[in-house]
């Protein structure tokens, strides 16, 4: 992702993870255990994916593309951060809503990104060849 779609990517992302902690601290419902790991988890995928964007840099794009094999930072144990942390932050705002069938969204998401990982990893061995394959010997998901 190049110029202005890379900046306008980041500007959402800053507006949905103010939306999230808007809605986080205005909610109307009393404080409890549940909602307080909710909101941990949350704060941990929100962290979690800006570590990972910020490691990745220009190498993030939305779609499948081979720019650099990054095997630095987080991504030297995690191959795929942003969609681990990602499930994290949701996990976490399904505790902080207190709705059981949310659960079937955190489902439903970590399918679609088991999947883009694995078209990604096609992507990458393609363009990286044994690195990619050593790389991902040597990481989790």
């Amino acid at each position: 992702m190049e110029g202005r779609s890379y900046y306008a990517f980041a500007v959402l992302q800053t507006l949905v993870v103010c939306g999230l902690l808007w809605f986080i601290f205005t909610r109307p419902t009393g404080w409890d255990l549940q909602r307080g790991i909710g909101t941990a988890l949350l704060f941990i995928g929100i962290l979690g994916i800006a570590i990972a964007r910020y490691q990745l840099g220009r190498s993030f794009a939305v779609r499948a593309e081979a720019h650099q094999l990054v095997t630095r930072g987080i991504y030297s144990k995690i191959r795929n951060p942003i969609y681990v942390f990602g499930t994290v932050m949701i996990a976490g705002f399904v505790l902080i809503i207190h709705k059981p069938v949310g659960w079937l969204f955190v489902l439903v998401v970590v399918i679609l990104q088991i999947g883009r990982a694995h078209r990604e990893a096609r992507v990458l061995e393609a363009a990286f060849g044994d690195a990619y394959r050593e790389y991902r010997r040597k990481t989790w998901l």
